[in-house]
């Protein structure tokens, strides 16, 4: 049987330009990526500068990663900056494979429209409502696996759990004038998480109407863990979901297969956390697999930025599935 390595990997704001040079930077990441042998890479936080001339921003960062590495042959979908058709200079999503990419596309809004929202913390009062969208888009690609079979991976980084800027609110960007005005924006950052996760599954719902016995992954960065709100809409939990809905739409968490002492992709003020996901449709969890987490020496995110010396590595932790493919 061949195998079939899927791999999801928050590459901390990747950049030319940082706290910390990016030969340095590479000199960590590098070997990271190389452990992970993966056949298909899902990455995101890929920062992008602009070029010259007529050339759009440009992933520099991550094309200087990739140098030396089998990476660096490897097929690319760059995630762009919805309505102007480029990357954008910061946290862009991006997907390598080994084998062909037949078809990628973007999801920004398509399923699920903007929130509209009028905030009752603004001051002075708001007499309009805001429109909410997603911070970037849901990056989707179709890989052509040996065999003739396909692949469908979507690489997702949803909200980060950051209060959203409500008007009159914010004395400087880390400061809030009220502790009201903050847990509004909180509230607001939590609905755009669970609204775009609610845009991923019902992209899903239409992917399984087409193909029952799809083989489908969904990677990336949730900021948010097993039991949130968007971890379970994008699961589709079993405990509600399946008595009155069709069956085999569950995906299944690959990280459940990990020890519960070694589960986590993040530390936070000393607390590990479980905030990437590598999920995946029943037919393709019906292969024998195995995941891996890559957390040895992993600094928190939260106490590091105190640190004399920033990470050079990444406060994420890398996930791994290894499949076997059926002849």
């Amino acid at each position: 049987m061949a195998r079939l390595r899927i791999a999801t990997f928050n590459l901390e704001s990747l950049d030319e330009q940082s706290a910390a040079p990016l030969s340095e930077r590479i000199a960590v990441l590098r070997p990271q990526l190389s452990r992970l042998e993966a056949d298909v890479l899902c990455q995101q936080e890929v920062n992008a500068r602009p070029g010259t001339g007529a050339d759009g921003p440009r992933p520099a960062a991550l094309d200087r990663l990739l140098e030396e590495t089998v990476y660096c042959g490897f097929n690319r979908a760059l995630g762009s900056l919805p309505g102007h058709g480029g990357p954008s200079e910061r946290h862009n999503l991006a997907l390598l494979s080994r084998w062909p990419i037949t078809a990628v596309s973007q999801l920004h809004h398509e399923l699920v429209p903007p929130f509209s929202y009028r905030p009752l913390t603004a001051a002075p009062p708001a007499k309009e409502a805001l429109a909410l969208s997603w911070d970037r888009p849901i990056l989707s690609a179709l890989i052509e696996l040996p065999g003739g079979r396909s692949l469908r991976v979507l690489n997702l980084h949803l909200k980060a759990p950051l209060a959203v800027a409500i008007p009159g609110q914010k004395l400087s960007a880390a400061a809030w004038r009220t502790v009201g005005g903050w847990a509004e924006g909180f509230f607001l950052a939590a609905m755009k998480r669970a609204g775009q996760a609610l845009e991923a599954r019902l992209l899903l719902e239409r992917l399984f109407d087409a193909e029952p016995q799809a083989l489908i992954a969904v990677c990336g960065d949730f900021n948010a863990e097993a039991r949130e709100t968007p971890v379970r809409v994008l699961v589709g939990d079993e405990g509600e979901a399946a008595p009155h809905g069709e069956p085999g739409r569950r995906l299944v968490p690959l990280e459940e297969s990990i020890a519960e002492a070694e589960r986590y992709s993040v530390l936070h003020m000393g607390r590990p956390l479980m905030l990437d996901h590598l999920l995946v449709s029943p037919a393709l969890a019906a292969w024998p697999h195995r995941a891996e987490l890559h957390n040895e020496g992993l600094r928190d995110e939260a106490l590091d930025p105190l640190a004399a010396q920033p990470s050079l590595g990444s406060y994420h932790a890398p996930l791994l599935a290894e499949f076997e493919m059926p002849e």
